[in-house]
């Protein structure tokens, strides 16, 4: 069990909390991007395609502990672009600390070794390092050679100095799952808290359309990764999350768990999608047609997601929101999950070319993804 028992128990507390109310619609976590300014052009990412005079852009500190009051989520992430280009970073997280939100900080860490003396550990605030993998998929994924080491090098200085980290990985189309069963077995090595993964989405602006993966992939994959787990490895996430994308459990997404706001405002609906925006979270709340958005809609732009913004959120209602989900959750934090089967695909050789992807554009493929 990665997750701290004291922010656990504020998750838990704030999930009962609102069924008690009766409330249907809530959000767990805020996507606070404070900028999309970035020192990386990665290929896989659809976040930074924006003209110069968007990119220059960015929140200020007011703006950012104003929608995280207006939110009211027990926990912050704050993604980007590269939050650590932002000049007055190191203030928004002293402030979000200090009310009390648990703040995922999300960083390349090519500017995390230089800019740690500035923050001060915190139970309250963990660093979530973008590393996908060994050093060559990692670089290959980054497209930046060295980017491993510098990121590697900064992991290892922030755990020395006490604070929480988090390796956060995205994988794709092509993915070996011994290499990156061997990165936890790395990571696990230098201490650090835990490990967060995903799948990474079909961004339309991402430069790279070739190695995202249908749905049917993301399963394959992940159950050949977390099947006959080591006891040394640890996650930061849900444990049912984890099932859901091994293919072992079936979610909803729940779009308004992680909603995010940017300089744009509130972004309708969810991190990943970018249709429209709205000034305040009750409107985003409120006038947002979340029937449109999810597998079950129809809308090809959901298809293929099995992103942890839209599903973990549905897992952690389920931990949390009934005995069932939770004696599950306990026991996934325990278990190793033997399978014979998982162990047969880690033998396989694998494929010289990426698979043909299902594109947004292609919506009769695409739904016959979400049937397999």
């Amino acid at each position: 069990m990665a997750v701290p028992i004291s922010q656990m128990g504020t998750v838990a507390t704030y999930v009962l909390k609102n069924r008690l109310q009766g409330r249907k619609r809530y959000p767990l976590v805020l996507m606070l991007e404070p900028l999309f300014r970035c020192n990386l052009a990665c290929a896989g990412c659809g976040k930074v395609q924006y003209p110069p005079h968007i990119l220059k852009k960015q929140l200020t500190p007011e703006q950012c502990f104003a929608a995280v009051e207006e939110c009211g989520a027990p926990m912050v992430s704050i993604p980007g672009g590269e939050p650590l280009l932002h000049p007055q970073i190191v203030e928004i997280v002293n402030g979000l600390v200090a009310r009390k939100k648990y703040v995922y900080l999300c960083t390349n860490a090519l500017e995390l070794k230089r800019r740690l003396p500035e923050f001060t550990p915190s139970k309250y605030l963990t660093f979530s390092v973008h590393l996908d993998g060994q050093r060559e998929d990692h670089d290959f994924s980054v497209c930046r050679e060295g980017g491993w080491d510098l990121a590697v090098e900064a992991i290892k200085e922030a755990v020395q100095r006490g604070f929480r980290v988090t390796p956060n990985s995205t994988f794709f189309d092509g993915t070996d799952p011994n290499h990156v069963r061997a990165h936890f077995d790395q990571m696990m090595a230098i201490g650090v808290e835990g490990i967060v993964l995903s799948p990474g989405y079909s961004y339309d602006k991402a430069p790279d359309q070739k190695h995202f993966m249908g749905r049917a992939r993301v399963r394959r994959l992940f159950r050949a990764i977390l099947s006959n787990r080591k006891k040394s490895w640890k996650f930061n996430m849900s444990p049912l999350f984890l099932e859901f994308l091994m293919g072992d459990r079936n979610y909803d997404c729940t779009p308004w768990g992680s909603p995010a706001f940017n300089i744009f405002g509130w972004q309708r609906p969810c991190y990943l999608l970018q249709d429209g925006y709205t000034e305040t979270f009750t409107e985003l709340m409120e006038t947002t047609k979340w029937g449109e958005y999810g597998v079950g809609s129809g809308n090809p732009k959901c298809a293929n997601c099995m992103v942890s913004c839209g599903y973990e959120p549905s897992a952690v209602i389920e931990g949390f929101g009934s005995l069932k989900g939770f004696i599950a959750m306990v026991k996934g934090n325990f278990s190793l999950y033997p399978d014979k089967h998982a162990l047969d695909l880690l033998s396989e050789p694998m494929p010289t070319g990426p698979a043909p992807l299902v594109q947004i554009a292609q919506p009769e493929r695409a739904y016959e993804e979400t049937r397999v």
